[in-house]
C-alpha cells in the first residue's frame, strides 16, 4: 500500500458513517479511524531465539522514528539490558496501569522490566541483575529491534 492509496482511502471515509478501517494486503496491516489514528503493522515472520537472519518484509515503509535516546553507560560497571526480539515496547501491561519499572527504581535479578509484544504474543523481559534502573531508553508504544538497547541498570553490590 503507498501514500496515494492510503489518502484515497482518508478521503472516501470522510464523507461515510465508517469509524474505522482495516486493510491487510501483502502482509501490511492498516487501521484508520476517523480522529486522525492511523497505525501500520507488518507481519513479521516466526523467527527462532537467537535469530539466524531477519528478512525485510517485501514492501518499502517509511523507516519508523527512533524512540528514546541514544543509551551510552556513564560508568563500566552499568548493565545494557536489549531487546531479545523484534517488536512493539510496552512499560506497563495495559495503558491504564503503571509502568513495571522508573528511573531510580530498585529491580531484582528476574524482575520483570517492560513487554514486547511480537507476533501478538505478549513476551516479558526481566532484569538480567540486581540494581537501580538509570535510564529507560524506549518510549511505549515504540517498535524495536532485535539488540536495541532498552535499559541502563546500575548494578547493586
Amino acid at each position: 500500500m503507498n501514500l496515494k492509496e492510503l489518502k484515497e482511502l482518508i478521503e472516501m471515509l470522510k464523507d461515510t458513517d465508517v469509524s474505522e478501517l482495516e486493510i491487510e494486503r501483502s502482509g501490511v496491516k492498516v487501521r484508520i479511524r476517523k480522529g486522525g489514528d492511523v497505525s501500520f503493522h507488518t507481519a513479521m515472520p516466526r523467527m527462532e531465539y537467537p535469530p539466524a537472519a531477519i528478512v525485510a518484509p517485501a514492501v518499502a515503509e517509511a523507516p519508523a522514528p527512533q524512540a528514546g535516546k541514544p543509551v551510552e553507560p556513564a560508568k563500566t560497571n552499568q548493565i545494557k539490558v536489549t531487546a531479545p526480539i523484534v517488536g512493539t515496547f510496552y512499560r506497563s501491561s495495559s495503558p491504564d496501569k503503571p509502568a513495571y519499572v522508573e528511573v531510580g527504581d530498585v529491580v531484582k535479578k528476574g524482575q520483570v522490566l517492560c513487554i514486547i509484544e511480537a507476533m501478538k504474543l505478549m513476551n516479558e523481559i526481566e532484569s538480567e541483575a540486581a540494581g537501580k534502573i538509570v535510564q529507560v531508553a524506549v518510549e511505549s508504544g515504540s517498535p524495536v529491534e532485535y539488540g536495541q538497547p532498552l535499559f541502563v541498570i546500575e548494578p547493586m553490590s
